[in-house]
């Protein structure tokens, strides 16, 4: 029998890194996800470098940076090609590989190395344009979508809320709880664990939509934060108030709404699908204990971006920001096999697939830039981006502090996150910042020497240049 021990990956959509009871949120009540992450080790300052679904999965699942993924930017339809991948490299080692839930690649139904992908992907319009084959519309593609028509009947879709996949509309889920896609990935996990091969190792990936939008809970969620005062979004002296009027009520938009009561009313939302996805997790983990497979199990908790939910005037993901970019992330299982503890160097999603290979005794190809976070790491700074437009950015965080570069106007925002976690204050121009920013701004510009977009010169920053999604080396 393999001894080695079992894998479990736990991914969240757009789950804000401060959006655990046990970082010390106000509001948001998670005791599942507190439990799991007081039993083994925490990396409060880990980030997503390209903080949107696209790119974020991309380092993810091959362990690169953005850069040598080639994604850096949101695009969908280009091919999913790459020489190694996570669950491929477990699938070699002799790991049984499943995912349950969300991929975002293309094709719709690439494995990426998994024996078996039980897909929901959300509701992505990309996947049910006309023009789309018949076996990759989503309709018939996604396993979540089938499986819900032939509970509830042909004409059933859970967009029958009448919520966007980007909205910051919320409202309660309008069928049984158990039909909600939360629910069903849970199911279908608890179901792997009664079928699996069990003279195998298993690496089983389950990778929930929420609380991405659409902000459908079911009520008793909602019920739990609707009569309750909640804290107030973080403003800054730095904060385009036009921007966000500009954008006015488009309920997509980039901005946080305008209305009060709408604000608040997203904000319960996603509380709510929070807390309803930590008590499935608990339904989760009361099969893992049934089987009796927690004490040779580790956990890994990460999201592939945040959630700006209002700070800042701003909504969505693809920010330099802390509730953009700053991910929650931990390691949970026997603490001869992970530790425990709180470790502050900096982490990205690109950390996970070395250390998930270091504990099933793998390889870690040549092409992975992550580091495996069972180990101290040294990582200085993290350079960060996303293409978008007007609003295409570029980062570098520190333990300490941040300097944020948007490539297409020039802007420069400076935070000392010691004194300003919350970043309200720019110091790019305050006395005494004046050095750090210029070895922050040297910093950024070696990162981009040599980049195709002509970002840098290799000593300063070139503002102007077209900003691209997707980088040469992938595109098809």
């Amino acid at each position: 029998m393999d001894t080695r021990p079992n894998l479990i990956l736990l991914v969240a959509d757009q789950f804000r890194g401060d959006c655990l009871g046990i970082d010390g949120h106000p509001d948001v009540k998670t005791p599942h996800l507190d439990a799991l992450a007081a039993q083994g080790v925490r990396f409060p300052n880990a980030y997503s470098a390209c903080p949107s679904c696209v790119p974020a999965r991309a380092c993810l699942y091959t362990g690169m940076s953005q850069v040598h993924a080639g994604r850096v930017g949101y695009e969908d339809g280009v091919p999913w090609n790459y020489p190694h991948t996570l669950a491929g490299e477990l699938a070699r080692a002799g790991y049984y590989t499943q995912c349950v839930g969300k991929m975002h690649v293309h094709p719709l139904r690439t494995n990426l190395g998994f024996h078996d992908v039980r897909l929901h992907d959300g509701y992505l319009g990309a996947y049910r344009r006309p023009d789309i084959p018949a076996c990759e519309d989503q309709r018939r593609a996604d396993d979540y979508y089938w499986w819900l028509r032939g509970e509830l009947g042909a004409a059933a879709d859970p967009g029958d809320t009448g919520l966007d996949c980007n909205s910051w509309v919320a409202r309660p889920w309008i069928y049984e709880e158990k039909y909600h896609p939360t629910n069903w990935a849970v199911s279908e996990c608890v179901d792997f664990l009664r079928r699996r091969d069990r003279s195998m190792p298993f690496f089983l990936m389950a990778s929930f939509v929420r609380p991405h939008p659409p902000l459908d809970a079911p009520q008793c969620y909602f019920d739990l934060y609707d009569h309750k005062e909640l804290a107030p979004p973080w403003r800054g002296d730095w904060n385009l108030e036009d921007q966000a009027r500009q954008a006015g009520y488009r309920c997509d938009a980039q901005t946080a709404p305008l209305d009060p009561e709408a604000l608040r009313r997203m904000r319960v939302g996603y509380y709510a699908c929070i807390t309803h996805l930590d008590h499935q997790i608990g339904r989760l983990l009361t099969a893992l204990r049934e089987e009796g497979l927690m004490d040779n199990t580790v956990i890994l908790f990460v999201s592939d971006h945040g959630e700006m939910l209002g700070d800042h005037l701003l909504f969505r993901k693809a920010k330099p920001f802390q509730g953009s970019a700053r991910v929650p992330l931990f390691l949970s299982g026997p603490e001869r096999l992970v530790g425990r503890g709180v470790r502050g160097e900096l982490a990205e999603l690109r950390d996970v697939m070395p250390t998930l290979l270091e504990l099933a005794g793998a390889p870690v190809p040549d092409t992975v830039d992550g580091h495996s976070l069972l180990h101290p790491t040294a990582r200085p700074y993290l350079h960060g981006e996303h293409a978008l437009g007007e609003d295409s950015m570029h980062f570098i965080v520190t333990p300490t502090d941040k300097f944020v570069w948007y490539s297409q106007t020039g802007r420069e925002l400076y935070f000392d996150l010691e004194r300003d976690p919350h970043e309200t204050h720019n110091a790019a121009a305050d006395p005494g910042c004046g050095p750090r920013v210029d070895q922050l701004r040297r910093l950024l510009a070696g990162e981009l020497a040599g980049r195709e977009e002509g970002y840098s010169d290799g000593q300063r920053l070139i503002t102007g240049r077209p900003p691209q999604n997707v980088l040469r080396a992938v595109q098809p």
